[in-house]
């Protein structure tokens, strides 16, 4: 693989970051609560922070990646509608966050298995456990509010 192709997929998963940040930017203008405000902030830095790991590999390559396992509660997997975005209480943030993360951690998933033996697969691997971990977040404060509340 040549340094011009793999910048290019660095860019494009920057790009997928740049997006989601943007989007919780957006979110937080409709936000009608300051606790929704805030965990709208604290994903915008997450997504923050992927970006700055991926230009981070542009600049140092990719080194030996720790892939830890992550649990998994499949409350995503379980819910089938995303909720609209004009009117989203904090039920309806979380769910929008956890299908984010689990599409996203699909996509790297699938392109890691695309680009096996290589490093780009370290550079995907390391982004899937992110996006997991970051569902598993959302996830575990979905069973902790909205499914006690139930």
């Amino acid at each position: 693989m040549t340094q011009e192709q793999f910048n290019e997929i660095l860019t494009f998963a920057s790009d997928r970051e740049k997006e989601a940040v943007k989007f919780y930017q957006d979110l937080q203008k409709k936000a009608k609560f300051e606790g929704m405000i805030q965990m709208l902030k604290e994903l915008e830095t997450m997504e923050q922070g992927h970006i700055k790991m991926i230009e981070g590999l542009r600049h140092k390559g990719i080194s030996k990646v720790d892939l830890q396992d992550v649990k998994d509660l499949h409350i995503s997997e379980f819910i089938s509608a995303e909720p609209g975005l004009e009117n989203l209480d904090y039920q309806g943030i979380l769910i929008t966050a956890m299908k984010r993360e689990e599409n996203s951690l699909k996509l790297y998933s699938e392109m890691a298995l695309r680009f096996q033996d290589s490093e780009l697969e370290k550079l995907f691997q390391r982004l899937s456990q992110e996006e997991k971990q970051h569902k598993l977040y959302f996830e575990q404060l979905y069973d902790e509010v909205v499914l006690k509340e139930m």
